[in-house]
C-alpha cells in the first residue's frame, strides 16, 4: 500500500468543495431537504474514512525508534505489515512498521501509540454497536447499524463484540465512588435484592424431537438483581401506608416522597451469594458518617433473606410489604371469592395490624378462623399458608417502628429494575440465552442504565490498552475515570 499523502489531500479538497457546490450551486434548487441530508450524510461517511486513512497514513509515515528485544538487542526491521481495521465509516487497512527478533518476538510500535484494539473492530464502532445491543434485539440492531452505517455486521459479530466490551465492568464498580454532594444524599443507606429469570439456551442433546405438553424449548435461570441508593426519611401512620396500598387516597393529596439518591443496580447470573457480597462491598463504599440508618430488603425468598443476613450485618433486614398484602389478599380471597364486595373491608383492618407490628394478632386472627369447623380444608389451607409466611418472617415485620423511623418498607426499586434491567431486555420473544452472552449485556446493559456509559468506556479502554501492551496508554481523553453515582 503506498504511503504517499502529496495525492490525496489535495483530493480530499475537491472532495470537499464538491460539498460546497451542491449546497449552494444551481442544483441545489433541485433537491428537497431529505435528499439533501441523505447525501451529505453518505458522503461524509465516505470523507470520514478517508480522512481516517490520512491519519493511518501519516502515523505510519515515520520510522519509530528501534524496539529492543528481551534480551536487550535490537529488533530487526522487516517492512511494513498491514492490519484490518474496520471503523465506523467502514474498512481501512493500516500499514505499520513491523520488528521481529530471534526467537520470534515481534513488535508493532504504533499498535501501542495509536492504542488499536485486540480485534479489528474499532473501539469507538463496539461502544455504539453495544449501547444498541443493551437496548434491543442483536438482529434489530444489525440492521440500524447496516441501515445508517452501511456496515454489515453479523449477528455472531455483535455478540461477541458484546462480550468483549463488558469485561471490565466489575472492575469499574470495585473502583472507589466519587463522593456525592451531602446535602444531596440521604441519610438512610437502602440495599434490596430480588431474583428474575433469564431464558437460557439448552444444550441440542437436551432438545426433545418434538415438544409434550407444557415442555418449552428453553429453561430459565434464576438472576439476582441488586439496587442500592440513599433515601431521606418518610415517616408516615400505618393507615397512610394502608390506604395507598389499597389506592384509597387521591393521589393529589399525597405528600411527596424523597427520591432515591444515587440508584444503582446490577444484575448477576452468578448466583445469590456472588450477588449479596457484591452488593454489600459496594454499599461499604457508599457508607459515611452522613448514614445515619441502614435497611436492606428483600421478599419472603428464604435463601436470599439468609444471604442478606450474611453480609449485611449491620443492617436491618425489612420484609417487603406489598409481599406481605398479597398473603392477606390470598387469605381473603379463598374465604369470601375473588369477585366478593367485602374483601377489602376484611383485609384493611388486618394490614393496618400489621403495619402497626401487630403481627402476632393478625397470626392469631387467621388460625382461629382455619380452626372453625365452617372452615374448608382449601380455606384453611389458604389461611395456614398466610400466617405461616408472617411466623417465619415475623422478625423483619417491625413495621411500626420502620414507619416511625420513616423507613422504606417496600422493594419497588428492585423490582422495578428487575423489570426494565432484566426482563425488558432478555424475555423478548422468542429470546434464549447462553451464561456468557446474557451476562455480557445485563452488565452492559446496568452500566447504561446507572448513568456511568461514558465513564465505563474511558475505563475499558484504559484497561484494554495495558492488557494489550503491558503499560499505561499514553494519552487518554481528561475525563474523570472514577464512576460517578447517578
Amino acid at each position: 500500500m503506498a504511503l504517499n499523502t502529496e495525492s490525496i489531500v489535495p483530493q480530499l479538497r475537491r472532495d470537499f468543495e464538491t460539498l460546497v457546490d451542491y449546497v449552494t450551486g444551481p442544483a441545489s434548487a433541485e433537491h428537497d431537504v431529505y435528499t439533501v441530508e441523505l447525501h451529505l450524510f453518505r458522503r461524509l461517511l465516505a470523507l470520514g474514512a478517508a480522512l481516517l486513512g490520512l491519519f493511518f497514513r501519516t502515523r505510519a509515515a515515520a520510522r519509530p525508534p528501534t524496539p529492543v528485544a528481551p534480551d536487550g538487542r535490537p529488533m530487526a526491521s522487516q517492512g511494513r505489515r498491514s492490519v484490518r481495521y474496520i471503523s465506523i465509516f467502514g474498512e481501512l487497512w493500516v500499514a505499520r512498521h513491523y520488528f521481529t527478533a530471534i526467537g520470534q518476538a515481534t513488535s508493532t510500535p504504533l499498535d501501542a501509540a495509536l492504542s488499536l484494539p485486540a480485534t479489528a473492530y474499532s473501539d469507538l464502532l463496539r461502544e455504539w454497536g453495544a449501547y444498541g445491543d443493551t437496548e434491543q434485539a442483536y438482529r434489530e440492531n444489525q440492521t440500524l447499524l447496516e441501515r445508517l452505517l452501511g456496515l454489515t455486521l453479523s449477528v455472531q459479530t455483535l455478540e461477541q463484540q458484546m462480550v468483549r466490551s463488558a469485561v471490565d465492568v466489575d472492575a469499574f464498580y470495585a473502583q472507589p465512588v466519587a463522593a456525592l454532594d451531602s446535602a444531596m444524599e440521604g441519610s438512610i443507606l437502602v440495599a434490596q435484592a430480588d431474583g428474575k429469570g433469564v431464558p437460557l439456551i439448552k444444550a441440542a442433546s437436551d432438545q426433545p424431537v418434538r415438544l409434550g405438553k407444557g415442555q418449552k424449548r428453553g429453561t430459565k435461570k434464576e438472576a439476582i438483581v441488586t439496587a442500592l441508593y440513599t433515601v431521606a426519611p418518610y415517616v408516615r401512620t400505618a393507615d397512610e401506608v394502608a390506604d395507598a396500598i389499597l389506592h384509597a387516597t387521591d393521589p393529589a393529596l399525597v405528600r411527596p416522597r424523597p427520591r432515591p439518591v444515587g440508584k444503582e443496580q446490577h444484575a448477576t447470573l452468578a448466583g445469590k451469594a456472588v450477588a449479596c457480597a457484591d452488593l454489600a462491598q459496594r454499599a461499604a463504599q457508599r457508607d459515611g458518617a452522613h448514614i445515619a440508618h441502614r435497611v436492606a430488603l428483600t421478599d419472603g425468598a428464604e435463601a436470599l433473606q439468609d444471604q442478606m443476613q450474611a453480609h449485611f450485618v449491620n443492617y436491618t433486614l425489612v420484609l417487603d410489604i406489598i409481599h406481605v398484602n398479597e398473603y392477606l389478599w390470598d387469605a381473603v380471597n379463598a374465604l369470601l371469592g375473588e369477585t366478593h364486595a367485602g374483601r377489602t373491608d376484611w383485609l384493611r383492618p388486618k394490614l393496618v395490624l400489621l403495619l402497626q407490628g401487630k403481627t402476632m394478632d393478625v397470626i392469631t386472627a387467621l388460625e382461629e378462623v382455619a380452626a372453625t369447623a365452617t372452615c374448608t380444608e382449601t380455606q384453611r389451607k389458604a389461611l395456614l399458608r398466610t400466617s405461616g409466611y408472617y411466623r417465619r418472617n415475623q422478625p423483619q415485620m417491625c413495621y411500626d417502628h420502620y414507619l416511625a423511623q420513616g423507613w422504606p418498607i417496600g422493594t419497588g426499586v428492585v423490582e422495578g429494575a428487575c423489570g426494565h434491567l432484566v426482563k425488558d431486555r432478555m424475555e423478548k420473544a422468542g429470546m434464549r440465552w447462553t451464561i456468557p452472552g446474557a451476562q455480557a449485556v445485563l452488565d452492559l446493559r446496568a452500566v447504561r442504565l446507572n448513568g456511568d456509559w461514558d465513564a465505563y468506556w474511558v475505563f475499558h479502554r484504559q484497561q484494554q490498552h495495558q492488557r494489550l501492551y503491558a503499560s499505561p496508554p499514553a494519552a487518554l481523553p481528561e475525563e474523570q475515570l472514577f464512576r460517578q453515582a447517578a
